[in-house]
C-alpha cells in the first residue's frame, strides 16, 4: 500500500525550523522523493477506482438498458428508481462528495485520508457516470440486432454477453477511457483535501510554498498520464471496431 506520509512529512520539520537546504542537489533529490511516489499514488487511486467503477457501472448500466420501457426485460418503475439514484449521484459536486463519504471511507478502509481512502469517494463518484456511459453505448445499437438474437432463441444472459457487450465494445472502451481521464482529474482534486497523489504535491509543495516549478512538474506529469490513457484507449477502441 502506498505510504502517504513518506512524502507528506519528510521535509516539513526542517522547513519550519528554517534549515531548508538551498543547494541544487538537495532540491533535485527532494523532487525525486516526492514526485515518483505521488505519481504511484495517483495511478494506484485511479486504477482501483476505475476497476470498481467499471464493474459496478457495467451492471447498473446494463440494468438501465434492459429495464427501460422498450427494453428486453421492461421494468419501468425499477428503471425510474435506478435512474433517479444515478442522476442524484451525478449531481453531487466531487469536493462535497468527498466530505460526505469521509465516514464511509473510514469504516471501509480504517482511515479517511490517503490514497486507499480516496478510492471510496472516487468510485462512488465514477459509478453513476459509468452507468450512463454504458446505457448510452448500448442504446446506440440498433433494435434489429436484439430482435435477431431473440428470434434465434437467445435468453437474456446470452443477449447481454454475446450480443450487447461485444457489439458495443468500441463505444464502451471509449467510455472507459473518458472515465479514467475524469478520475485522474478527480484524484488531483482529492489530493488537495488529503488523499495524496500529484494533487497533494501541487497543493502542499507548489501552491502553499509558492513553488511554481513544482506546480509545473505536477501538471506535466498529469498531462502525460492523460495522454497515455487517451492513446491506449483510442488504440483498443479502433482495434475492436469491426466497421
Amino acid at each position: 500500500m502506498p505510504n502517504f506520509d513518506q512524502y507528506f512529512w519528510d521535509e516539513l520539520a526542517r522547513n519550519l525550523s528554517g534549515q531548508r537546504s538551498t543547494t541544487f542537489e538537495a532540491y533535485v533529490n527532494h523532487l525525486w522523493r516526492i514526485l515518483p511516489q505521488a505519481t504511484i499514488d495517483t495511478v494506484y487511486m485511479v486504477g482501483f477506482a476505475s476497476l470498481f467503477a467499471i464493474l459496478f457501472g457495467m451492471v447498473i448500466g446494463i440494468g438501465l438498458y434492459i429495464t427501460q420501457p422498450n427494453g428486453i426485460y421492461p421494468l419501468p418503475k425499477l428503471n425510474k428508481i435506478i435512474g433517479f439514484i444515478v442522476n442524484t449521484g451525478r449531481s453531487i459536486p466531487f469536493p462535497v462528495l468527498i466530505l460526505l463519504v469521509f465516514p464511509l471511507a473510514r469504516f471501509i478502509v480504517g482511515r479517511s485520508i490517503g490514497p486507499t481512502a480516496a478510492i471510496v469517494p472516487l468510485t462512488i463518484a465514477a459509478v453513476p457516470f459509468m452507468s450512463r456511459v454504458v446505457e448510452a453505448s448500448l442504446n446506440e445499437l440498433g433494435h434489429g440486432i436484439i430482435e435477431a438474437a431473440v428470434a434465434a432463441g437467445a435468453n437474456i444472459r446470452q443477449i447481454i454477453f454475446r450480443v450487447l457487450i461485444p457489439e458495443s465494445a468500441p463505444s464502451l472502451v471509449s467510455g472507459f477511457t473518458l472515465l479514467i481521464i475524469n478520475l485522474i482529474t478527480f484524484s488531483a482534486m482529492a489530493g488537495i483535501i488529503g488523499s495524496g497523489g500529484l494533487g497533494h504535491v501541487a497543493n502542499s509543495y507548489g501552491f502553499h510554498r509558492h513553488r511554481t516549478d513544482i506546480l509545473v512538474y505536477t501538471i506535466v506529469l498529469l498531462v502525460i498520464l492523460l495522454q497515455i490513457i487517451q492513446a491506449i484507449g483510442q488504440f483498443i477502441s479502433q482495434k475492436l471496431d469491426k466497421r
